[in-house]
């Protein structure tokens, strides 16, 4: 991180006199998505303001690096950016009696109703998303694994063998949203996608048996051309999967433990239970609701018998 948003342009300041290393090292424990942060700046901030001394960015240049990384790499990643560099600007404001930001109100890329997104699939988009999830190949098992589990995109995606012990998917606290592990026991229908997969590498979910599952845009473009559902994404699965709990009769808790969340308060400070029976509960649960949703006519059948 040398010289990078300093307050000279010397690439050999001392180490208090570079912001984003300062901030990184004082403000990093406290912040669940560090890693992700210092990835936004290590590939699109550095490169542009990397030795540029921090009171000299003017709005323009980074509403300009703004439309770079919007055309490049999407809306939403122009807008993660303008996020990591506001609050970076925002903390130095507090360590530095004359320090104005320079970004203001309207320069975001995305409107913020759109960030707060709601959807969930119907009854019937489900059954077409399922559909073409059975069908052979990397993404498609992805995108059933997901559904089947409620994970964030990157957990499941970047998933290795060695994290899965027996039917327990353990997610190291390097690979954590929380910083914290999490072992998901998983349901039957979640160890079936698993079985379809080839062992070929390190990687649950790989195209090429050396690297984990990537290229999500061209994959999921080519997914929504199998199934017909348009407008939705792969974390709208994860929202779904909640849904799909709560019509299932799981319980709230139990519920949010399967999607990694934290329980705030007394409850999840001092209670230190695993509750891998209740999760797994609540993943077969989550399973036998989509298989009621996918197949209605056989579980008419199968109930009158």
């Amino acid at each position: 991180m040398a010289a990078i948003l300093s307050r000279n342009c010397a690439l050999s300041v001392p180490p208090e006199a570079i912001v984003a290393e300062s901030y990184f090292k004082r403000e990093g424990k406290k912040l669940r998505s560090i890693d992700q942060r210092e990835a936004l700046f290590a590939r699109h901030i550095f490169p542009r303001f990397g030795a540029k001394p921090i009171d000299s960015i003017k709005r323009s240049e980074i509403n300009r690096l703004l439309d770079h990384v919007e055309d490049n790499s999407g809306a939403r990643t122009a807008q993660q950016v303008l996020a990591v560099l506001s609050r970076l600007f925002n903390w130095h404001a507090t360590q530095d009696d004359d320090f104005l930001s320079p970004i203001v109100r309207g320069m975001g890329r995305i409107n913020q109703r759109e960030l707060a997104r709601s959807r969930i699939l119907t009854d019937d988009e489900l059954r077409a998303v399922c559909a073409a999830a059975s069908e052979d190949g990397p993404f498609p098992a992805l995108v059933q694994f997901l559904l089947l589990t409620a994970a964030r995109r990157g957990e499941a995606s970047d998933m290795r063998w060695d994290e899965i012990k027996g039917s327990i998917w353990t997610l190291p606290a390097s690979r954590n949203k929380t910083k914290e592990e999490l072992a998901r026991p998983l349901s039957r229908a979640a160890m079936d996608v698993l079985a379809r997969m080839p062992r070929v590498g390190e990687y649950a979910f790989t195209y090429n048996g050396h690297s984990a599952v990537a290229g999500f845009s061209r994959g999921k473009e080519k997914f929504d051309k199998a199934c017909g559902v348009i407008d939705w994404t792969l974390h709208d699965l994860r929202r779904t999967a909640r849904s799909l709990m709560s019509r299932a009769g799981v319980p709230q808790d139990h519920a949010e433990r399967c999607l990694g969340h934290v329980i705030a308060g007394v409850r999840g400070t001092y209670d230190r239970h695993r509750y891998l029976d209740e999760m797994l509960h609540a993943y077969e649960a989550l399973a036998a609701q989509i298989e009621r949703i996918v197949n209605p006519q056989e579980n008419v059948v199968a109930l009158r018998g």
